[in-house]
């Protein structure tokens, strides 16, 4: 199935520090779940090891909100770092 994103989502991508390719292996191999307004959710954490706002961090965990319209599209992504 294929994924695209909206470009509300690629916003948050940058704003929030996620990539494309995480997005769409949130996409195709994470957890899904129920979501509000019709929507589904995808959950994956990634290994990170990575500096975000002056702070390190060793996983990345990234949350995709799409529907599924000839395919998913996403709506709108949410990154946490732990």
């Amino acid at each position: 199935m294929t994924v695209r994103i909206h470009p509300h989502a690629r916003q948050r991508m940058a704003e929030r520090g996620a990539t494309e390719a995480e997005v769409i292996a949130t996409v195709e191999g994470g957890e899904r779940f129920a979501a509000k307004f019709a929507r589904t959710g995808f959950r994956r954490n990634f290994p990170s090891d990575a500096e975000w706002r002056g702070r390190r961090y060793n996983t990345k965990q990234v949350e995709a909100y799409a529907v599924d319209e000839n395919g998913w599209l996403v709506i709108t992504i949410i990154v946490r770092y732990y």
